[in-house]
């Protein structure tokens, strides 16, 4: 689309305003001054319209502001004025709420909020018929009242992109620099989304402060910022400490999936599968490691767990949604971490914290068959250990180049985490804790057109086992991929795995596939 604007006015360019700044202040009733996106001081003297900067009077009113012609529209959405509107009608809502807010559902704000838009929109088409400057029609009117409710109530200008089926991952390093990734793997250039990097970071602050529910700083005392969206998107951010602002928002398009429809994928063989299955129904404690498709892999291998078992899941954000799939797992208490605020406590944590340790200590009144951590990054790792050591059949994740770099990655994370953890005490606890790593391999290759795809298959599947004095632990390689190849084929099945085939296990196959003995 073109950028270009038909300017009839006079004073500072509106493309220059900040999209959530600071609006002056309404007087009662509609007044228009205040959505002027060029306003200019009041006088005392009376004012009138003469070619957008003369003196005289404002709809016969002495001693209001003098505000220019308004744009006409020419045939692309008018930012600056959505935003403005934007912030109008935020104002209006706020008033309109008072201490209502709290007990109005998110559906009822956001219905008298569009309400609000519309009246506002008929005012501005009502001034500019007044002045002679061309409208809109009706389905640019449309365009512009979607556009200010998706900056109100959604992902402003990142909305249609959120929305579209096709985009899987949204890449941004700075305002005018979108990456999409596409479900087929593809990556392409995405539009701009916002005007300047200060308006993309002026979004991004008023995105984290408008939950009610669970809102997180972002400032430059804050620069990073992790939330989970509307949808259950989970976008990522940084600024301050970045050249430009960097945005990742992972949408998960396969909430409902199976180990049976990721072999269909070609993301990993029928054997492998069954593998496991096997494994996670004989309650073996499983993490999953790489940097892209582990909440995916997550996602089918909790489809495996019987629908009878009480699974608790433990997260920074939501991101796994079990307890959204309530026909498959009806019974699911979903945990999510809150970071906290101000000053710390004589404990050492801030106001409004809500560690996911917390959430696992409270989490065993509730007679849980299985405990799930997401992510593993950091100081998750406590938890994750937690439930592997309380239970069997745990599964999380982590990033890791390899399935062995798992076991190093989670070491490293532990000692971290606690100040008296040592080298040996971690290796020894994550051997004990942890039963089979699988990882996800990710391949990014330009296609014949040129086009970059990324591609993701299962590489490795290890089993760990305490073990060899230098290391401290013990893996089995029961699955990996031969160079050049991309799906991981059976290797060397550990004695006390071959039990898995009253779970489902195809050993028979497996050992078919490695010209081995079956028995």
């Amino acid at each position: 689309m073109s950028t270009d604007r038909v300017d009839t006015t006079a004073g500072p360019d509106p493309s220059d305003l900040p999209l959530f700044a600071t609006l002056p202040a309404q007087r009662p009733g509609r007044v228009r001054g205040s959505f002027s996106m060029n306003p200019t001081p009041t006088t005392s003297a009376s004012t009138s319209h003469t070619n957008g900067h003369g003196s005289g009077h404002v709809n016969g009113h002495a001693g209001l502001v003098a505000r220019p012609l308004p744009r006409p529209f020419v045939g692309e959405l008018d930012w600056p004025l959505v935003a403005a509107l934007r912030q109008q009608a935020s104002d209006r809502l706020s008033a309109a709420l008072g201490e209502d807010r709290t007990r109005t559902t998110s559906t009822d704000q956001r219905s008298r909020g569009r309400a609000i838009i519309v009246d506002l929109l008929e005012a501005e088409a009502a001034e500019r018929i007044g002045a002679g400057v061309p409208t809109w029609s009706a389905t640019e009117q449309d365009a512009l009242v979607a556009a200010v409710d998706n900056a109100l109530f959604g992902l402003g200008r990142l909305q249609p992109l959120v929305d579209d089926e096709m985009v899987e991952n949204i890449i941004i390093t700075g305002h005018d620099q979108v990456t999409l990734e596409l479900s087929d793997g593809r990556l392409i250039p995405g539009p701009p989304v916002a005007d300047s990097d200060a308006e993309l970071i002026d979004f991004l602050v008023f995105l984290a402060s408008r939950s009610e529910v669970n809102a997180r700083p972002f400032s430059q005392a804050q620069p990073r910022l992790h939330l989970r969206l509307d949808g259950g998107a989970r976008l990522a951010a940084a600024a301050w400490v970045t050249p430009r602002p960097s945005v990742v928002i992972r949408r998960h398009r396969l909430r409902r999936i199976t180990l049976e429809d990721l072999v269909g994928l070609g993301t990993l063989t029928d054997v492998a599968a069954s593998f496991l299955s096997a494994a996670v129904k004989a309650r073996k404690s499983i993490v999953v490691a790489q940097g892209a498709g582990k909440t995916t892999l997550v996602r089918a291998l909790c489809a495996e767990i019987p629908p009878h078992e009480a699974i608790g899941t433990f997260e920074t954000e939501y991101e796994l949604h079990l307890h959204e799939l309530r026909d498959q797992h009806p019974i699911v208490f979903a945990w999510e971490a809150r970071p906290g605020s101000g000053e710390r406590g004589p404990d050492g944590s801030q106001a409004g914290e809500f560690t996911l340790s917390q959430a696992l200590f409270d989490s065993f009144r509730f007679n849980l068959s299985r405990q799930i951590v997401g992510e593993v990054r950091g100081h998750e790792i406590l938890a994750m250990l937690k439930a592997m050591e309380s239970g069997a059949g745990s599964i999380s994740t982590t990033h890791a180049p390899t399935a062995e770099g798992a076991i190093a990655k989670l070491v490293t994370c532990a000692m971290e985490a606690g100040p008296h953890v040592t080298h040996d005490y971690a290796v020894r606890a994550i051997a004990a804790a942890i039963d089979v790593v699988v990882h996800v391999h990710l391949e990014t290759a330009p296609t014949s057109e040129g086009v970059w795809q990324r591609n993701r298959w299962v590489a490795e599947i290890i089993t760990v086992a305490p073990g060899e004095k230098d290391k401290g632990y013990a893996i089995q390689h029961v699955f990996r991929t031969a160079p050049g190849e991309q799906a991981a084929t059976p290797h060397v099945l550990d004695d006390s795995y071959r039990d898995l085939t009253r779970y489902g296990f195809d050993l028979q196959g497996f050992f078919a596939a490695t010209r081995g003995p079956t028995s």
